[in-house]
């Protein structure tokens, strides 16, 4: 039974974070189709606050993810980046998380209590939010880990081993397994985050700008002469 128990834990930390990953691709798929990642707009019309808030989020979770991805990159399976790179990441990474958290607010909170003319607020985005703040509580939780040290770096020891392993044909589920609590709930977490994103405003408010400049590109490139000419006549 308890034989049992250990490979259905194995089992879970493959298949939800691919399970993740596929909803992660197929959902932003099926907003560009469906709605061009316009669901929610931060044009002219919406409350100043809120276009704050999400120039806010944006700055706030590219310097997230640019911290997590450098210290990724730099820590080896039982070190992490000390001196002043670790004490840069740490500014940029606090500072970050600042920013996002402030920028969620914005966003999220006048619509969750009043009541606005279009329904901007779908279930997942009242999901999101409390797990926003669980990511920024795991988060606390694991980098004052007191058990981690410059030799026994905890996070590259699970957190990191376990996601790089999986884009190798031999994921590795019991750095996960073996894993305390609370970096079992981080990776959780993240990648419930990870497979609902597409679906949320989160995503349109990331994807927006990138989609406008692509489509002011595309308008502005000259036509092909003989194009029109050329296409296939549509009954």
């Amino acid at each position: 039974m308890e034989k049992a128990g250990r490979q259905m834990m194995s089992l879970l930390w493959i298949i939800l974070p691919y399970s993740a990953f596929l909803s992660f691709i197929v959902g932003h798929l099926w907003r560009y189709r469906h709605d061009r990642f316009g669901w929610y707009s931060t044009g002219a019309d919406t409350d100043r606050a809120q276009r704050i808030g999400a120039t806010a989020f944006r700055i706030g979770m590219s310097g997230v993810v640019a911290a997590r991805i450098t210290d990724l990159i730099a820590s080896g399976p039982h070190s992490r980046p000390d001196g002043s790179i670790y004490l840069t990441l740490t500014i940029v990474e606090i500072g970050a998380l600042a920013t996002a958290t402030i920028g969620a607010v914005l966003l999220f909170v006048p619509d969750m209590i009043g009541t606005p003319a279009r329904p901007a607020v779908s279930p997942l985005d009242r999901i999101t939010f409390p797990m926003l703040v669980a990511g920024l509580l795991t988060w606390v939780a694991i980098k004052f880990d007191p058990n981690s040290t410059d030799t026994g770096y905890r996070t590259a020891e699970t957190l990191f081993a376990w996601f790089r392993s999986l884009f190798t044909l031999h994921p590795d589920p019991g750095a996960m397994e073996h894993a305390p609590f609370i970096y079992q709930a981080r990776g959780l977490v993240l990648m419930l985050f990870i497979a609902i994103w597409p679906y949320t405003r989160l995503a349109s408010i990331i994807a927006e700008p990138a989609y406008r400049v692509a489509r002011r590109l595309r308008s502005a490139t000259p036509a092909v002469p003989g194009r029109e000419l050329s296409a296939p006549h549509r009954m």
